[in-house]
């Protein structure tokens, strides 16, 4: 038998045809164990006296086994039982390796020069050479895989839409103006509100809104977020800056020199005052006329004031 015969029989009958071989001669040797040990029962259950041995003394009882004053009878029985069975098992071996060798010839088998031509009944709908575009298992098998992969994303996809639903939500309530409650109603334990961000105000003075107005008027929150953050490393530049400086000023009040500062800032205050008085041509120190812009009588008097200003201020500290 050819391999070729040997598949289609076996994709035929849905077995090999040597395990089917195989299934009857397993069958007929369990009938013949069977049968040996119902032939050493029987004899075993037999008087030794109907077996053509001596009578014992008492024969009145018969026993259900060989009498163990007869040790012989059970040897032989023994002995008996084990030659029939090496003799049926050669005779079963030596007749069914025949029956082995006509089925396969004769019975299970498939002309060669005919198994090429033979089509199965699960054949009949199928064209023969398969076209190109088939699809081979190791396509299917990657497609299965891709279609496993896509699920797996579609899975992590929703879930991942789910939380930034609920994210979302979150926000929304958090920037949602807080809903006004009775006196008598417990307090809320629910997350702070920031509608202060969009609703406040002083917000409302900036134009600030979550979303651009109708008429660009309103500069959305994200806009000036982003400016402020842009904002963030001048800060931080400025702020490292100032820190050496923080070095240099008193740690305590009591440790600051008031009376330098205050000479200093009268300095200051007159060489100022001098400065506009000389350039708006008020006078000289000799008491003389001197040419220059006329100054009206408002002017000198919010000077006299921002003088007289200085001087209580000064009064007051010490």
């Amino acid at each position: 038998m050819t391999q070729q015969v040997e598949a289609l029989l076996t994709e035929h009958l849905r077995y090999t045809p040597l395990s089917l071989i195989d299934d009857i001669i397993n069958t007929v040797n369990t009938i013949v164990y069977r049968a040996i040990e119902a032939i050493e029962n029987g004899l075993f259950s037999i008087p030794p006296q109907q077996l053509g041995y001596s009578p014992d003394s008492d024969t009145s009882a018969p026993a259900p086994q060989p009498d163990p004053d007869h040790p012989e009878a059970k040897d032989e029985i023994e002995n008996g039982v084990h030659q029939l069975e090496t003799l049926l098992e050669a005779t079963v071996d030596k007749t069914f390796d025949k029956f082995e060798i006509y089925t396969l010839r004769n019975i299970l088998t498939v002309p060669d020069e005919l198994a090429p031509w033979m089509k199965l009944g699960h054949y009949e709908a199928l064209t023969l050479p398969l076209p190109s575009n088939t699809p081979t298992p190791e396509s299917i098998l990657a497609l299965r895989r891709k279609v496993q992969e896509t699920r797996k994303l579609n899975l992590a996809l929703r879930n991942a839409h789910t939380s930034n639903a609920a994210t979302i939500a979150q926000l929304r309530s958090l920037l949602s103006a807080p809903q006004s409650t009775s006196e008598t109603s417990a307090p809320s334990t629910s997350d702070p509100s920031l509608a202060f961000l969009t609703s406040h105000p002083s917000a409302k003075d900036l134009n600030l809104s979550l979303k651009q107005g109708k008429k660009n008027t309103e500069s959305p929150l994200t806009t000036q977020l982003q400016f402020f953050i842009s904002q963030l490393p001048a800060l931080r530049q400025a702020l490292s800056e100032l820190k050496p400086r923080l070095k240099s000023l008193p740690e305590k009040v009591g440790d600051v020199d008031w009376e330098s500062r205050r000479e200093e800032r009268r300095a200051y205050i007159e060489g100022r005052v001098r400065k506009v008085v000389d350039g708006l041509g008020a006078g000289g120190a000799d008491g003389n006329e001197m040419k220059g812009v006329r100054v009206g009588r408002e002017e000198v008097s919010d000077l006299e004031g921002v003088i007289g200003g200085i001087a209580r201020a000064d009064r007051m500290e010490e």
